[in-house]
């Protein structure tokens, strides 16, 4: 039976549901923002609607928000509703995007699950959670013959099939596998699928039958084109676990780090080293440091390497 996993780590929340002992779906929400999906904040308007009808605002902490429909008066205080988040698109972050609404304000709603304890058994590791960070981090998702290429564009998430086995077998796992790692990284938006050519429409919509199986609803696509090529639209609320990790790969390492250390048996080590940017990330963030010395019992230290 799949089941939510939740551990509240430090620096970041995270969530996993697991079904027969693998990763299927997984979130990472990193703390301290406070524009997330679906919450009701205060705000003041900084400027009128651009051509695009989205005005700028400004939250309680100082980090801004694009409104539409837009008040007409700048200065004026509102309550938006976050409807998407921040997009963290490298050489062109996008800000989070919100929706004037009636009170009451509200944060946005937790992550629900069972909560999984530091110490004891590392549940979200036996599914796989490294290894969904690496494939996050590296866009490489193996599967029965063959490797998924994801890369993130400006236009869309491409999702490339490669494989040694004949094309309409390797469309018709790919296109699994490529479900399934929507799924499991989060995927949103416009997503397209670079399959093997497929001059035969049996082998098309065998394609596509074996994505729509793995893949929850809801989402439009396109039919398998004759080049193989398939897209799909998501709604975006939040970025991919790819735009996060890829986004800044020095603070996902540290926090990753974070976690490692903070599962180490007890009372642990005195003294790690971390490449040169985590570490000095690391000394910036006495935050993080100290609260993983409470939840150890003992400080450590973490010099570069």
């Amino acid at each position: 039976m799949a089941e939510w996993l939740v551990e509240h780590g430090i620096g970041e929340t995270r969530a996993a549901l697991v079904d027969y002992g693998a990763i299927v779906e997984a979130r990472i929400e990193r703390h301290g923002a406070l524009a997330r999906y679906g919450a009701v904040l205060p705000a003041r308007l900084r400027s009128r609607a651009g051509r695009a009808g989205r005005a700028e605002a400004e939250l309680e902490d100082g980090s801004l928000v694009l409104v539409s429909p837009a008040p007409v008066s700048e200065g004026a205080t509102l309550l938006v509703e976050i409807i998407r988040e921040a997009i963290p698109e490298r050489g062109n972050p996008k800000l989070p995007l919100a929706r004037p609404v009636e009170g009451p304000a509200r944060p946005a709603p937790d992550l629900e699950g069972r909560t999984v304890p530091a110490h004891g058994p590392d549940l979200l590791e036996e599914a796989g959670w490294s290894e969904l960070l690496d494939q996050a981090e590296t866009g490489l998702v193996p599967f029965p013959g063959g490797l998924l290429r994801i890369e993130l564009t400006s236009a869309m998430t491409v999702i490339d099939v490669d494989g040694e086995l004949p094309a309409a077998e390797l469309a018709k796992r790919g296109a699994a596998a490529a479900g399934e790692a929507i799924r499991r990284f989060g995927i949103t938006g416009s997503i397209g699928i670079d399959l093997p050519t497929l001059p035969d429409k049996t082998a098309r919509q065998a394609a596509a039958e074996a994505l729509d199986a793995v893949l929850p609803q809801p989402f439009e696509r396109t039919a398998v084109n004759g080049f193989g090529f398939l897209q799909l639209v998501r709604r975006r609320v939040r970025p991919s676990l790819l735009e996060l990790i890829q986004s800044d790969p020095t603070t996902a390492e540290a926090l990753a780090l974070l976690r490692r250390l903070e599962r180490e048996p007890l009372p642990g080590r005195d003294k790690v080293t971390a490449p040169p940017a985590v570490a000095r990330l690391l000394a910036e963030r006495r935050d993080w440091l100290e609260e993983l010395a409470r939840r150890r019992g003992r400080p450590i230290g973490i010099v570069p390497a």
